[in-house]
């Protein structure tokens, strides 16, 4: 797994990954997501949501980059496989070698 660290010369990025953390749902499934993984149907079991929710959800986190998804054929279609992208993420508000 990738460590990303943005400093304040990407203020677009950080707010985009704080964002997709600072939701409760979505930090649960970064969670889940660490210790294996899972599709979106599993997903929306483990945290008693619905699979269109979910889905919404990890689209988020696909932005900020802290997810990576892949299609593996299922029972009945395809199914989403949702994997953690990063291990950390440091944002570093004041680096005094950029004044």
């Amino acid at each position: 797994m990738d460590e990303i660290e943005l400093n304040n010369s990407d203020p677009e990025q950080i707010l985009k990954i704080a964002k997709a953390i600072s939701s409760k749902t979505r930090y649960r499934i970064l969670q889940l997501l660490t210790k294996k993984e899972y599709d979106i149907s599993r997903l929306a079991e483990e945290l008693n949501q619905t699979e269109a929710n979910i889905s919404a959800q990890v689209k988020q986190l696909e932005n900020a980059k802290l997810v990576n998804s892949r299609y593996e054929p299922g029972n009945h279609g395809v199914r989403k496989i949702c994997k953690t992208a990063v291990s950390k993420v440091s944002f570093i508000i004041y680096d005094p070698g950029t004044e």
